[in-house]
């Protein structure tokens, strides 16, 4: 059984809290480039298209961030 390392889990917070941070930046950057609400057009207006290009930004951006950690 290992011991449990507090530095080792103070990294990883520090870790996420930063990945968390870049991906929220990055959502805003995305809204605020574009010429429309993209909460707008997927939320109300059920635009799926663009539902499914946000998420595979997402979904790069997490493996990017989770490569970058490791």
């Amino acid at each position: 059984m290992e011991k449990f390392d507090l530095s080792e889990m103070f990294s990883t917070l520090i870790y996420a809290g930063v990945g968390i941070a870049i991906f929220f930046f990055v959502l805003v950057l995305i809204e605020i480039l574009t010429k429309y609400s993209v909460n707008k057009k997927i939320a109300q207006e059920g635009n799926v298209a663009l539902a499914i290009v946000l998420a595979s930004i997402i979904i790069a951006l997490g493996l990017i961030i989770s490569a970058s950690i490791h």
